[in-house]
C-alpha cells in the first residue's frame, strides 16, 4: 500500500495548511497536533481524492464527545458559517450554510446531507429536515460552498454535511476479541438523560461486528427566563448494527454493511416543531432508517484501480394523528396522515493515479444514480401542499487533482446530472418534468513554503426544482380564492461562486512542539432564478404556486485560527455573512447574524485532565427567519474532562459542563424560539475489552 498511502499523506499534509476543523481538544504528543491535522475528507472513504481548496470543518470523535450534545444541532454551534435553523426541538432542526438554508422546502435541497454516503432528505411543513442522534457518529464533515457539487450532486449551493457512523475498530484494540462500552449522560435542562451501550466483536482476523443502542429522554427545556418551550420534550430510541469484512492482499479490500435507525414517539406534542405557534398539538411518530452497503478496493499495487462502491436505502417516515385543531378546521394539515421519503441510491467511483519526478496526478471518475419516492397519505386523499411523486437522478462526474512539486495543486472538475420528476396521477394537469444540471469548478492552491499558502476556486452549480416546488397546488394553512396550479417548467436555480483566501502556519513558537495556524476565506455567491412562492394570490385565475422571481447575492468572510501546545490550546472561528435580494435591496431572511466562537483550554497531561471556557458571541441583526430585530448576545460555557489512559480507571471517561452559565435569554435570528437557559451536563462512560 506504500505509494498510494504516501499520496494521501502528501495530500493531507498540503491541504492541512489551509484547512482545519474547529473542535475541542487534541491529545498531547511529541509534537502536539492542532485540530486541522484530523482532517479526512469523504463520505467515510478516506482514500477518495476529493481534497479541494474550499472551507472544510471536521468534528472527530473527541470533539463530538466533548460537546455532550443532546440533539444533532448542538454539534454545529461553533462551526463557522453553519447555523441550525428552526428550533432546539429534536425534530425541528434544519441547516444553514453561509446564508443558504431557510425554513422552506426550496432551501432544504440546497444543502446535501449524507450518512455513510447515503443521501438524506426530508421536507414537511413546520418539521425539520434531519432526524438522528449524536451517539451514532464518530465524525462529521462540513464542506462549505457549491464547489462540493462536483462530487456530491448538483445543487449543493450551500455545501455538504457528511455524517460517518462508528466502526467496530473504533473500540477494538489490535489484540482485543470483544469490547463493551456503557455510557450515561444527564442534562439539567430539563431533566434529560441518555443511556448508550456499544458491543463489538472480532469474529476473525478479517471480520468485525458492532451493535449500538441508545435511549434519550427530556422534558420541555427552559430558556434563560425560565419559560418552558412547549413541544421540546421528547424521547427517542436509536441504534446501529454494522459488519465489516476485510479480504484480499493485506486485507486492504473492505465490505461494510450497516443498518441505522432513529425513532421518536411523542403524544400531544406541538404541531409546529420549527417554532412556537398557534397550530395546536398532535401525536407524531418519526422513524428514520438507513441501510448502506459499501465496498472499498484501494488496490495499492495497481495505479489504475482505486475503487469505491456505495449502495444505500434511506426511509424517513412521519405518522401523525389526533391533531387538536382537527375538530375546528377542514384543512388537510390537521388530518391523520403519513408523510415520508424513500430513496434508493448507488454510487461508483474510481481514481486513476499517475506520477513523475515532479508531479502527481489523480483522476477520479464516478457515476451516481438515485430514485426517490415522496409519500403523503391522509384520510381524505392526496395532499396539495405535499404532492406525491418520484424523483429520479442520474449523474456523471470527473475530477482531476494535479500536484506539481508538492507546491501547486490544481483541481478542475465537472458534473452533469439528469433529473426527472414524475407526479402522482392525482395531481390535476401535472406531467413528467425533466432537467439537466451542470456543475463545473476549478480550484487551486499554492504553497509558498511550510508557513504560507494561498488558494482560490470558482464554481458553478444548478439546482433543479424539487417535487414540492414543481407540483404543489395549495398552501398548507391558508386558502387561495382563485386556486393554484402545479408550477411546471420552473427554471433551474443557478449559483456562480468565487472563493479566495490564505493560510499561515507556524510551529515551535512558545515551546517545542506547539503550533499556531490561521486561515482566512472570502467568498461571493451570485444566485439567479431563485424559486419562491408566488406573491400573486390569484384572486380570479389560478396561478402557479412556485415561480422563479428572485436574484440575490451572498458574500462574506470566515476566519479560523487554532493554537495548541502540551498544556494550553485555543480555537477561534469568526463568520461574517451578508446577502440581499437584488430586486428589492433588502437583506435576505436566511442571513445569519455575525458570530464569533472562542475556546480557551488547558490540560494536565500527567492526570489526563482537560478544562476550559467557551464563548459564543452574536451581533444584533434586523432580519431573520422570524420577526426581528434580534439583539446581540454572548453565551458562556465552562467544561472539564478526565480521561485516564492507564491504571485502574483506564477506559473510563468523565465529562462535565455548565452551558450558558449566566442564564442569558437569547435567540438566534434563524431560530423560531429562544435558546436554552443555564444547563448542567454530566457524562460518564466506561469501556472494557478482552
Amino acid at each position: 500500500m506504500g505509494h498510494k498511502n504516501s499520496r494521501h499523506a502528501q495530500l493531507f499534509g498540503g491541504v492541512a495548511l489551509w484547512t482545519f476543523a474547529i473542535s475541542g481538544t487534541a491529545h498531547a504528543q511529541d509534537e502536539v497536533a492542532t485540530p486541522l491535522q484530523r482532517i479526512v475528507l469523504g463520505s467515510g472513504v478516506e482514500k477518495v481524492a476529493i481534497d479541494t481548496p474550499q472551507a472544510v470543518t471536521v468534528l472527530d470523535q473527541d470533539a463530538i464527545d466533548n460537546e455532550q450534545a443532546q440533539t444533532i444541532g448542538e454539534l454545529f454551534r461553533d462551526i463557522p458559517g453553519v447555523t441550525v435553523t428552526g428550533s432546539d426541538r429534536a425534530i425541528g432542526q434544519s441547516f444553514n450554510i453561509r446564508g443558504i438554508g431557510a425554513l422552506s422546502s426550496s432551501d432544504e435541497s440546497k444543502i446535501i446531507v449524507t450518512v455513510d454516503g447515503a443521501t438524506k432528505f426530508y421536507e414537511q411543513y413546520r418539521v425539520g429536515s434531519f432526524f438522528s442522534d449524536p451517539e451514532l457518529y464518530k465524525q462529521v464533515e462540513v464542506l462549505r460552498g457549491p464547489a462540493s457539487s462536483t462530487l456530491y450532486g448538483s445543487g449543493a449551493i450551500g455545501g455538504v454535511i457528511n455524517f460517518t457512523t462508528k466502526d467496530p475498530s473504533d473500540f477494538l484494540k489490535p489484540d482485543d476479541t470483544f469490547a463493551v462500552r456503557l455510557k450515561g449522560m444527564f442534562d439539567s435542562n430539563k431533566y434529560g438523560f441518555m443511556t448508550s451501550a456499544v458491543a463489538t466483536a472480532r469474529l476473525s482476523e478479517q471480520t468485525e461486528v458492532l451493535l449500538n443502542g441508545n435511549f434519550r429522554k427530556s422534558k420541555d427545556y427552559e430558556d434563560g427566563q425560565g419559560i418552558e418551550i412547549p413541544g421540546s420534550a421528547f424521547k427517542s430510541f436509536s441504534g446501529l448494527a454494522k459488519v465489516v469484512h476485510r479480504f484480499g492482499d493485506n486485507n486492504e479490500q473492505a465490505v461494510r454493511l450497516s443498518y441505522q435507525r432513529w425513532q421518536s414517539d411523542a403524544d400531544g406534542t406541538e404541531y409546529s416543531q420549527t417554532n412556537t405557534s398557534g397550530f395546536g398539538t398532535i401525536d407524531r411518530e418519526v422513524t428514520d432508517q438507513t441501510v448502506v452497503l459499501n465496498y472499498e478496493n484501494p488496490a495499492s499495487d495497481n495505479p489504475y484501480l482505486d475503487l469505491a462502491v456505495n449502495l444505500s436505502f434511506s426511509d424517513t417516515a412521519v405518522d401523525q394523528e389526533n391533531a387538536s385543531l382537527g375538530a375546528f378546521s377542514s384543512s388537510q394539515l390537521f388530518e391523520d396522515a403519513e408523510y415520508g421519503y424513500r430513496t434508493w441510491q448507488g454510487k461508483v467511483e474510481n481514481t486513476f493515479e499517475q506520477s513523475g519526478s515532479s508531479f502527481e496526478n489523480f483522476l477520479t471518475v464516478g457515476t451516481q444514480v438515485s430514485y426517490q419516492e415522496r409519500i403523503a397519505e391522509t384520510t381524505s386523499g392526496g395532499v396539495g401542499f405535499h404532492p406525491e411523486g418520484t424523483d429520479t437522478k442520474f449523474g456523471f462526474y470527473v475530477q482531476d487533482e494535479f500536484i506539481w512539486q508538492d507546491r501547486l495543486t490544481l483541481i478542475p472538475g465537472v458534473r452533469v446530472d439528469m433529473i426527472e420528476l414524475s407526479p402522482d396521477s392525482s395531481i390535476a394537469g401535472a406531467s413528467d418534468q425533466s432537467e439537466v444540471a451542470f456543475s463545473p469548478k476549478l480550484a487551486a492552491l499554492y504553497k509558498f513554503n511550510d508557513t504560507f499558502s494561498i488558494f482560490g476556486s470558482v464554481a458553478h452549480t444548478e439546482r433543479a426544482a424539487t417535487l414540492d416546488e414543481m407540483f404543489s397546488t395549495s398552501g398548507p394553512a391558508r386558502g387561495y380564492p382563485g386556486g393554484r396550479t402545479a408550477s411546471l417548467n420552473l427554471d433551474k436555480e443557478k449559483s456562480n461562486a468565487v472563493e479566495a483566501g490564505f493560510s499561515v502556519s507556524a510551529w515551535d513558537l512558545l515551546q517545542d512542539g506547539d503550533g499556531l495556524q490561521l486561515k482566512t476565506t472570502a467568498f461571493y455567491n451570485d444566485l439567479k432564478d431563485l424559486i419562491s412562492t408566488n406573491p400573486d394570490q390569484g384572486q380570479i385565475t389560478p396561478v402557479r404556486y412556485y415561480v422563479n422571481i428572485d436574484e440575490a447575492e451572498i458574500y462574506g468572510v470566515e476566519l479560523e485560527a487554532a493554537y495548541n501546545s502540551e498544556y494550553v490550546y485555543s480555537t477561534v472561528a469568526l463568520s461574517l455573512v451578508r446577502g440581499e435580494d437584488k430586486a428589492t435591496g433588502e437583506t435576505l431572511t436566511s442571513i445569519p447574524a455575525d458570530t464569533l466562537a472562542v475556546t480557551l483550554g488547558g490540560r494536565v497531561p500527567d492526570y489526563d485532565i482537560d478544562f476550559g471556557w467557551r464563548g459564543l458571541f452574536a451581533a444584533s441583526i434586523d432580519s431573520g427567519a422570524t420577526t426581528g430585530p434580534f439583539a446581540g448576545y454572548a453565551v458562556h460555557d465552562v467544561f472539564a474532562s478526565w480521561t485516564p489512559d492507564e491504571g485502574r480507571f483506564a477506559g473510563m471517561e468523565l465529562r462535565a459542563a455548565v452551558e450558558n452559565i449566566f442564564d442569558k435569554s437569547y435567540q438566534n435570528n434563524l431560530a423560531g424560539d429562544k435558546g436554552r437557559g443555564r444547563t448542567f451536563k454530566l457524562t460518564l462512560n466506561k469501556q472494557i475489552s478482552w
